[in-house]
């Protein structure tokens, strides 16, 4: 089986609650959204393509146990669970990053699933994929990347309706340069949001690079 690959990196993991932890990044080519505000554009262009054992084999050579596959969507590539579940088996902690556009259903069990649901700001909230919900883990999280207050509003009425907080770890970022952050974690606090805020260290670390990190 072959993947289309963007890059393969070795950083600082910038969001989630594996924030800071040395990790190898898995970034997949391809994506089937046009998200406003995407940084990572780039991904969406033909990329190399590899073996499973090849992109292992690049990823062993970092000698970290924390692994994300990334995108663009790496979800669009059919052999990608099989990627991540022969990390898992080999004992990697392994972490997916999808758009939530695209059912997780063939993702394996011991994957941490970090699973955006886009806000309007992005342009891209129609598509997501509603079913993903209801195969939600206790190890997975749910990130909400905001713009604005209309994204905040969007954000707090799913996570109440749909008991999101109860069911995964809830994450609230912001776009970067878009929103005062001191803002968003003030309206978190006015409404008891129960969601963890964070802002991307990698985009605090590496303000002017735009990719391998």
């Amino acid at each position: 089986m072959l993947l289309e690959v963007c890059e393969i990196f070795h950083s600082l993991q910038g969001e989630s609650s594996f924030m800071g932890l040395p990790c190898v990044f898995v970034r997949l080519s391809g994506c089937p959204l046009d998200c406003a505000w995407c940084d990572t554009a780039y991904a969406k262009a033909p990329g190399e393509m590899m073996s499973l054992p090849e992109i292992t084999k690049k990823v062993e050579r970092h000698g970290v146990g924390l692994v994300e596959i990334t995108g663009g969507e790496p979800l669009v590539q059919l052999a990608a669970p099989e990627l991540m579940a022969g990390l898992s088996e080999q004992g990697y902690t392994v972490l997916l990053e999808t758009s939530g556009a695209i059912s997780i259903a063939p993702v394996p069990e011991a994957v941490h699933v970090i699973m955006d649901i886009k806000c309007p700001s992005s342009g891209m909230a129609e598509r997501m994929h509603w079913p993903n919900l209801s195969l939600l883990r206790e190890h997975h999280q749910i990130k909400f990347v905001l713009a604005g207050r209309e994204d905040y509003d969007y954000a707090r009425a799913i996570i109440e309706r749909h008991g999101l907080s109860q069911r995964a770890q809830v994450l609230i970022s912001c776009v970067h340069r878009a929103v005062d952050p001191a803002q968003v974690a003030g309206w978190m606090l006015a409404d008891r949001l129960e969601a963890r805020f964070q802002m991307p260290l990698h985009k605090q670390l590496w303000p002017d690079k735009d990719r391998g990190v």
